[in-house]
């Protein structure tokens, strides 16, 4: 049979060799990396970023008169307007650092969520949000008492906006969603979920782990009213995420955590509060990751966020057309243009993580579990799946041999029974 082939924008091979792991080799077999949704690897330009501030630049931000600090601190400011260009963000002190996303959508619910809910207001999430999208909801609402109402998918594997308009009411102050799924690759139509919650006077909060690293941003077209990312998604370190958030909301809102840097004045009765962003960065912050998120930025935007979107979802289109001559393969998720590089999928009669293990004893990684989504599992009917996801270094040729390793493995399994 003839393939749809992968036309891609980039010189994949020429972005290769920026990435020093993928020369490697897993159990003697050249390394294929299937798993940037869970974690994506670092340009040699992001760690060369990271090692000329340790080495010639370090010292601790905002607190200093001395030159090392004064040069921390215009590295840090500059990385943190760095994020802001690359959301599309006009006001880099809408831009809040913070560990990931997870802490970040943690930041939204216990600051804006402790000032603005009370009981009995609703915030409608989807079944497909990943767990830092839920839990933290989970945990509040055991003491405020409000309402979290979830809404379905398709059968095409999208979300049920109708449902989503039927779900949304008067006494609806947030909408808290994924802007691309980390199971079904999906891509919200985020613009039309804002349109509806703001009808009612709710807020949108959009989980951009996903999308950040493989889409084009602008949180003003969005028109989302909160943002949040994870660096080391989109090439850049770990312990490092951001927040975005419309400056009016942002201002409105306490402190997420206590200590030094975040304050104006303490006496030993009381405290005063600095602006934004310092009031939501207590304690020292993650400079050196900074400087590295902001080098990713950089990265990403010379490649082209859009040429990345296109050999994302060129990857897995051509993914589902092999996987679709497999017998015994299960796909989840839609088909489609909203779809970005993420194929979720499990083979009759294997566990997952069998799947996954049998893959990297070919030197090829796979993720294998719930991925963060249990409620969406329970949804699909499948507690567990194996997902292989794609990014900007993923080759058409790393396609083939993975699904050439899936079909034996299948085989192999169904022998043995």
């Amino acid at each position: 049979m003839l393939h749809w082939r992968v036309m891609s924008e980039l010189d994949v091979a020429a972005l290769r060799r920026d990435f020093p792991i993928l020369q490697r080799t897993v159990n003697g077999k050249p390394l294929v990396y299937l798993d940037s949704a869970a974690s994506s690897h670092k340009p040699r330009q992001v760690v060369d970023a990271m090692a000329d501030y340790y080495y010639h630049h370090h010292a601790n931000v905002h607190r200093g008169a001395h030159t090392l600090s004064t040069e921390a601190t215009s590295l840090y400011e500059s990385a943190r307007a760095t994020v802001a260009r690359f959301l599309g963000a006009p006001d880099p002190a809408s831009v809040v650092f913070t560990r990931n996303t997870t802490e970040a959508l943690n930041l939204v619910v216990a600051s804006w969520g402790g000032a603005n809910l009370n009981e009995g207001d609703e915030v409608v999430v989807t079944v497909a949000e990943h767990h830092a999208n839920l839990v933290p909801w989970h945990l509040f609402k055991r003491g405020r008492g409000i309402v979290l109402k979830a809404v379905g998918l398709t059968s095409e594997h999208r979300i049920d906006l109708e449902a989503l308009r039927e779900a949304i009411t008067e006494r609806t102050r947030a909408v808290a969603t994924f802007h691309m799924s980390n199971v079904l690759g999906s891509i919200n139509r985020v613009r039309e979920i804002a349109d509806l919650a703001h009808a009612v006077g709710a807020v949108l909060i959009v989980d951009g782990a996903q999308g950040a690293p493989h889409l084009s941003v602008d949180v003003q077209a969005l028109d989302c009213d909160f943002y949040a990312l994870s660096g080391h998604k989109m090439l850049g370190p770990t312990g490092i995420g951001a927040l975005w958030a419309r400056r009016s909301l942002l201002e409105a809102m306490p402190p997420f955590l206590g200590g030094g840097e975040m304050i104006r004045r303490v006496t030993l009765d009381d405290s005063s509060y600095a602006g934004i962003p310092q009031r939501f960065e207590a304690g020292t912050p993650a400079i050196a990751e900074a400087v590295g998120l902001a080098a990713a930025i950089d990265y990403l935007t010379d490649v082209g966020m859009d040429a990345v979107a296109a050999h994302d979802a060129a990857l897995a289109r051509y993914a589902l057309e092999r996987l679709d001559e497999l017998e015994g393969i299960t796909l989840y998720g839609p088909r489609g243009e909203d779809r970005g590089g993420i194929v979720t999928f499990n083979v009759d009669g294997i566990h997952p993580h069998d799947v996954a293990s049998a893959l990297d004893a070919e030197g090829i990684a796979v993720r294998a579990g719930h991925h963060c989504a249990q409620p969406l599992g329970t949804v699909l009917g499948a507690r567990a799946t194996a997902r292989a996801s794609f990014y900007l270094y993923t080759t058409e040729a790393e396609v083939d041999r993975f699904v050439e390793v899936l079909a034996r493995t299948r085989d192999f399994f169904a022998a043995a029974v």
